[in-house]
């Protein structure tokens, strides 16, 4: 607890304080007082125990005792009727009897005092481990809350350390703005993005254009402009950036919404994927202080993040772009197989169409040449056959010349018989 401490007594009502001292005094009497109350109430009970378990063998061993008894007093009785000689050994036998029971009870007497003895043995045993018990819990609890003192008096002094330094700084920013511009706080703000990205520029995003935006021939720029392609030129996500801050003491506080539509007009002018504002504005507004915050309800593809957010979004954004290159690439392949297929389709319906003319062209033909040449072949059989009736008529003729003589000439014909006579005279 604190060095001074004030307490209200629930009797007279009084306001008294108590420093570290009286407090540890008061404590420790309080768990000494419990620490007594409890022992004496398990001594207590022990004893009560102890008493009952005492009175109740006592009782059992008296109340067995009469019965006995009474049986024998029952069974003397009885004997009483029989032969004195006869009565004489059966007393006999029943002192022996009674002695046994005796010595029995005084052995079943001695195991119950030996079991009660063990019993408060063990609840004495019991009350020492007890008494080490509180003994080491109350050590163990000083300890504790020696310890919890000390580590709550050094988180007291580290977190008065920590809101003295959280004050300077306050103090330092707060000096610092008062010296800037509403300009200069802007360009601040504009510089700190870019050297958090040109650290990482030479390793991180080799092929990535990260510059200012001064084209304002469509009448307004952006801020930033980011893009980023891959070895063969691909672009895999670019960025129109935004950087919005102002001071403490600027008279007019301006929201991010009021940023929203110039912001998207330029990412459109400019043919940017999506458009991030980062910004410093609305900082107690815990809908923007979560992270990257996705406005895309409002305005497409945009975002509105704080400057620690500016390279996770850049690589988040980054990432999407590069699965949606594979995912375009992956498609453009499967178009041009359709594509290949396609044409390949075509080509072999052009084949199959031109193979069918020109077979159907080429049976035609055949079919015509055959006719053609089944004609000539009848016009051959037909000449063949001429020429056969010429042969057997030049035959005839040759045969009719080799039997022409004068004399068959000259029979019946005086004329040239006489002119054939004369020829052959001369």
């Amino acid at each position: 607890m604190s060095n001074n401490a004030t307490v209200n007594c629930p009797k007279c009502k009084e306001i008294f304080k108590l420093d570290d001292s009286v407090f540890s005094n008061i404590v420790k009497q309080v768990r000494d007082q419990q620490f007594n109350d409890e022992l004496s109430s398990r001594l207590e009970i022990a004893e009560n125990d102890k008493k009952s378990a005492v009175a109740f063998a006592q009782e059992k061993i008296k109340n067995d005792y009469q019965q006995q008894l009474a049986q024998k007093q029952g069974e003397l009785d009885l004997l009483t009727q029989k032969s004195k000689s006869d009565l004489i050994q059966e007393v006999s036998k029943k002192d022996d009897a009674i002695k046994a029971l005796e010595a029995r009870l005084d052995k079943i007497d001695t195991q119950k005092q030996l079991e009660l003895s063990n019993a408060v043995r063990e609840i004495e045993k019991a009350k020492d481990q007890l008494e080490n018990d509180l003994k080491s819990k109350d050590l163990e609890k000083e300890l504790l809350e020696k310890s919890l003192t000390e580590k709550f008096n050094d988180k007291l002094n580290h977190k008065d350390e920590t809101l003295k330094l959280k004050e300077d700084e306050i103090e330092r920013l707060k000096d610092f703005k008062q010296k800037l511009s509403t300009k200069m706080i802007g360009e601040t703000l504009e510089q700190h993005c870019e050297i958090e990205f040109n650290k990482l520029r030479a390793t991180a995003f080799q092929n990535a254009y990260f510059e200012k935006d001064n084209d304002a021939s469509g009448g307004t720029k952006g801020d930033y402009i980011f893009k980023e392609t891959d070895q063969n030129s691909n672009e895999i996500v670019s960025i129109m950036f935004e950087m919005k801050n102002e001071g403490d003491e600027t008279a007019t506080k301006k929201k991010n919404e009021d940023f929203f539509t110039k912001l998207d007009k330029d990412r459109r002018a400019k043919g940017c994927e999506y458009a991030v504002l980062v910004s410093l504005l609305e900082a107690d507004n815990e809908f923007y202080n979560t992270g990257i915050v996705d406005v895309s309800y409002k305005f497409d593809k945009m975002y509105v993040i704080r400057p620690q957010f500016f390279i996770p979004i850049i690589s988040f954004l980054r990432n999407a772009g590069m699965k949606s290159l594979q995912y375009k690439a992956d498609l453009a392949i499967m178009r041009n197989q359709n594509i290949d297929v396609t044409n390949f389709e075509d080509k072999l319906n052009i084949f199959r169409e031109g193979f069918n003319n020109n077979y159907m062209n080429a049976a035609s033909q055949f079919d015509t040449a055959m006719d053609e040449i089944d004609k000539s072949i009848d016009h051959l059989k037909k000449i063949k056959e001429a020429l056969r009736l010429t042969s057997k008529h030049l035959r005839a003729a040759n045969n009719k010349a080799d039997n022409l003589t004068i004399k068959k000439l000259t029979h019946g014909n005086p004329t040239m018989k006489e002119k054939f006579k004369n020829a052959s005279n001369q």
